[in-house]
């Protein structure tokens, strides 16, 4: 297996940058991490979840707040197929803003929190209302911090199963990255949509686009774009989210940033797009949906400066060129999986442009306006009744 650590160009001492390199380049070690943690638990994870997963009236909900939400956004379509029951990925931000609409079922739940450090206060507050107001709920959590306020909340309830990442996706930087994929790696391999020798192909799919592109993630960064815009389609759509944030954060906002799905970019949305505008959209492996994202890729690239619409992929793009990128080794897993490799090119991109920019990656916003972990959050006491009833 290549070691990724080693192709990541970017200088580890750039000043005020020294986490975040560090934590895009090791991943696919902590990946490897992953896959032996969900080995070793397998007796545990199958002891917790089995009974749950047999009952035909369970409904699974992913949540988590930005860019942990987002890790439930992907991952949904691709768990729902594989153990056959409902699962929706709903924010804790919602959940927590309007629990009547979302906890209005009272079945069977498995509420999976997805969090870095379990510290934001909607994290621990939307477990709370799912207990209070489901019958029937259990509480699978997977965080990245061991001393995180959800993961002592939960750590010895026999409702609860807390999965711990390894120590190093629990990311020093501002913007999540190793933690991302690692909670988005370790959900596909415990819900059973691949085997964790899947590892090796998204390593060497992540080496190689390390090695063969930051050259020109660094030329794109520093070509005069204004506004950066992800395009996405199913669980891609989620990724193109989490795209989007990760250069939004990186550059302390300074370069605008947008998303969408390749269907609905068209109903309005394409309007951001001038001739300062860099698209970059994802390519689904599914044959019909990439029918879609194609069809984006060529009008854009009809009206389009040359060079400003990159086509991401997992399998051959028509035509090909330098503007359409292939990771090979990937063709045949499920988008929800690509994503774990494709979040690279945001990553680093993101990466590149503040840089360019004159941000500090490790702490964009050194004032003290956006934080690590989410301040000023008031939750606010539930009675249980909906609005129109108070």
């Amino acid at each position: 297996m290549s070691d990724v650590s080693t192709a990541f160009r970017f200088d580890p001492d750039l000043p005020g940058a020294e986490s975040t390199t560090r934590e895009i380049g090791h991943q696919s070690e902590v990946w490897a991490e992953v896959a032996d943690l969900v080995t070793e638990s397998s007796h545990r994870l199958d002891s917790f979840l089995r009974p749950l997963l047999g009952r035909p009236e369970l409904r699974v909900i992913l949540t988590g707040a930005g860019t942990s939400a987002f890790v439930g956004e992907i991952a949904a379509p691709a768990i729902s197929t594989r153990i056959r029951r409902r699962v929706d990925a709903l924010a804790t931000t919602d959940l927590v803003s309007n629990p009547s609409d979302h906890f209005s079922e009272d079945v069977p739940t498995l509420l999976v929190s997805f969090a870095r450090s379990g510290n934001s206060p909607e994290s621990v507050a939307a477990t709370r209302l799912a207990s209070d107001l489901l019958s029937d709920v259990h509480h699978l959590v997977i965080t990245c911090d061991t001393t995180g306020a959800l993961a002592r909340e939960h750590s010895d309830r026999p409702d609860s199963l807390v999965f711990l990442m390894p120590e190093r996706a629990n990311d020093r930087g501002f913007a999540m990255t190793s933690s991302f994929t690692s909670m988005l790696l370790s959900s596909l391999l415990i819900f059973g949509v691949g085997d964790t020798r899947v590892v090796e192909h998204l390593s060497a799919a992540a080496s190689a686009l390390f090695a063969d592109r930051q050259g020109t993630l660094r030329e794109l960064a520093s070509a005069g774009f204004e506004r950066v815009v992800y395009l996405g389609s199913g669980a891609l759509t989620g990724l193109a989210r989490e795209s989007a944030l990760k250069l939004l954060e990186l550059t302390a906002g300074q370069v605008i940033t947008y998303y969408d799905s390749a269907l609905g970019f068209r109903h309005g949305p394409k309007a951001v797009v001038n001739p300062h505008t860099l698209v970059i959209s994802y390519l689904s492996s599914d044959p019909y949906t990439r029918l879609y994202d194609l069809d984006i890729v060529a009008e854009l690239r009809r009206t389009q400066p040359s060079g400003s619409v990159l086509a991401i992929s997992s399998i051959p793009v028509p035509g090909g060129g330098d503007d359409s990128w292939e990771l090979t080794g990937l063709e045949d897993l499920p988008d929800a999986f690509v994503a774990v490799v494709f979040v690279s090119v945001a990553q680093m991109l993101g990466l590149s442009f503040a840089l360019q920019v004159g941000t500090t990656p490790d702490n964009p916003f050194p004032g003290g306006t956006v934080n690590r972990v989410v301040e000023g959050v008031r939750v606010h006491p539930f009675d249980g009744r909906r609005s129109a009833d108070a």
